[in-house]
């Protein structure tokens, strides 16, 4: 006796139904019914399961050419080999209710047995509603009964024969779709951890398809936290397929990621991780972590000032005195060092660089001020304070306007043309 459960939608031709269980053999069936239509009073298909007599009815046409016993005596089946749960005719919402959970108490009563879902007859709502619930289990294979059709109404009798039906694709887009929508925040870790837990599928392609989005997911998770080498490496080994299905989108990334790993000395290094960091900053503020946006505002707005310094060959770490001009007081500290923070850095800045850079601290000097007092308040920073979506908008919205166009033409300056595009937010691969 095989371990098999077929689950069968039951509508009103009973050929299927035999075609079904003779070629299955199960050791149970459960059939799935419509009660009696309450509006006409006419009785559903359970009467073919469970009515006396001959409550089976051969048609042609509108005429009765036979009539014979119910399903089960005809299959010889006892008391014990099957069950019936009456589902409604039209409701689909209690229908999948019903049914999923008739098979969860076929699952306690048969451990370990392999479930075949039947979908041919039935309602046209009974019928979605199995197929449904056994594309949500993964457990339950989908067959149907077909053969050649003399018309447009039925598939001859005696001629049919049950179809396996391929649903594996089906399931893997279905469990992959959170996933790959954590992407729209960003959320490539929880993408990555997430996709880990689906099955590998046996069909090659949707195999691929699973690993591919996985790895994806897992790079731009380590770009995400600024290991630009790990993130160049992992993207590497998809670089192939990803030039065919999204060079527009990867092409640009590829090109980023080879100046935020290039040589210390590249001129374009510092500024590509100048962006990168603006880019990350703008992520954090889109999943509403204004704290750590704000946070990598600030290191953003110091670090270009480092950086424009240190193309004159100053390092605000350890100043020469006579790199610090009249007027602007740098004490030494305790090791003899000279180092200048954020506000004098600017002020080094717009001296040692002039031209733009000073008519960016001239006309902005003031409203950095003002922004850099919110963030001392948060908790990241001097103070205690959460930095609402309010502050953010003001200090983002100030770097925009005021900060970005002074790094990208000064990025230009030092060869790098072309800034890099935000990570993506859909899987871009997919046509």
């Amino acid at each position: 006796m095989s371990n098999r459960i077929l689950l069968c939608t039951v509508g009103g031709s009973h050929q299927p139904i035999l075609t079904a269980i003779r070629e299955c053999a199960p050791s149970f069936v459960q059939f799935f019914a419509s009660g009696t239509d309450t509006t006409t009073g006419r009785p559903g298909s359970i009467s073919t399961i469970t009515g006396k007599g001959t409550p089976v009815e051969v048609r042609r046409g509108a005429e009765i050419i036979e009539r014979l016993p119910n399903i089960p005596t005809q299959l010889g089946l006892s008391a014990e080999d099957f069950d019936v749960t009456e589902i409604p005719s039209d409701d689909l919402d209690l229908a999948v209710t019903r049914i999923a959970q008739t098979i969860a108490a076929l699952r306690e009563r048969f451990p370990g047995a392999t479930f075949i879902a039947d979908y041919t007859g039935g309602t046209k709502t009974m019928t979605a509603a199995l197929v449904m619930v056994a594309v949500e289990a993964r457990d339950i294979a989908l067959q149907v009964v077909t053969g050649p059709r003399a018309d447009l109404l039925k598939v001859t009798d005696g001629h049919q024969a049950g179809l396996a039906v391929g649903v594996e694709g089906i399931r893997l887009r279905r469990g992959m779709q959170p996933f790959m929508e954590a992407w729209q925040r960003y959320a490539y870790g929880e993408s990555a951890d997430g996709l880990g837990q689906l099955p590998l599928p046996r069909d090659d392609k949707l195999r691929a398809e699973l690993q591919l989005a996985r790895g994806l997911s897992r790079a731009f998770d380590t770009w995400d936290r600024f290991d630009h080498l790990a993130a160049e490496e992992q993207l590497a080994l998809y670089r192939q397929r990803l030039g065919q299905e999204g060079g527009a989108v990867i092409g640009p990334l590829f090109t980023a990621l080879k100046h935020l790993n290039a040589e210390p000395d590249n001129t374009k290094r510092t500024p590509a991780r100048l962006w990168d960091l603006w880019r990350n900053a703008q992520r954090r503020a889109s999943q509403g972590r204004f704290d750590d946006a704000v946070a990598r505002g600030y290191r953003l707005l110091e670090w270009t000032a480092q950086w424009l310094l240190s193309t004159k060959g100053i390092d605000t770490g350890d100043l020469k005195p006579e790199q610090i001009p009249d007027g602007l007081h740098i004490a030494a500290n305790p090791d003899g060092k000279r180092q200048a923070g954020l506000r004098m850095a600017w002020a080094l800045a717009a001296h040692h660089l002039g031209t733009e850079v000073k008519t960016f601290v001239d006309a902005e000097g003031s409203h950095m001020l003002d922004h850099l007092k919110r963030r001392n308040y948060s908790i990241l920073a001097h103070g205690d304070q959460p930095i609402a979506k309010t502050d953010w908008e003001a200090f983002g919205g100030w770097i925009e306007a005021a900060l970005i166009p002074l790094l990208q033409s000064q990025a230009a300056r030092a060869g790098l043309k072309s800034l890099a595009p935000q990570l993506p937010q859909v899987p871009f691969w997919q046509r």
